[in-house]
């Protein structure tokens, strides 16, 4: 299923923001770049409105900023690495280096919870997350994470 999702124009190996709206303004923008969207900004807006409820930092230098919106064409996904990190307000207080963005169809319920979940068990393991500050390459992390 993941493969499906991230493809290698998805990666970000280096993430140039290091404010959480810009983080995700830039991972927005790759989603854009790849035709992933409809709507650039109704996405955006969507993933904003979610961080305001709640901040999709879960800790340990993870975050999964995420939302559905009519604005998205097909469910994509993108994976940002933060050397310096990127406070996302996360319950520990850490700021993450591992940055996955979730973007689904406004229809897509299942879909979404079920990529979330996947991510997620992958994430909780330390040793999946040094691996992944360490890939050198997007089959590296496509490896990893599948």
């Amino acid at each position: 299923m993941l493969k499906t999702l991230f493809t290698e124009d998805l990666m970000i190996g280096s993430l140039k923001a290091n404010k959480k709206n810009k983080a995700i303004e830039e991972m927005v923008d790759q989603l854009d770049k790849q035709g992933k969207l409809l709507n650039k900004s109704a996405y955006l807006q969507a993933v904003l409105d979610r961080e305001e409820e709640y901040s999709t930092g879960i800790g340990m230098g993870i975050a999964i900023p995420h939302g559905k919106s009519t604005g998205v064409k097909e469910p994509a996904l993108v994976f940002a690495r933060s050397e310096a990190g990127v406070d996302f307000d996360s319950m520990d207080g850490e700021p993450a280096h591992l940055i996955f963005m979730v973007a689904v169809p406004e229809s897509a319920n299942e879909d979404h919870l079920k990529i979330l979940g996947l991510i997620s068990r992958k994430l909780m393991h330390k040793d999946v997350r040094d691996q992944l500050m360490a890939a050198k390459s997007y089959d590296e992390v496509l490896k990893i994470i599948s």
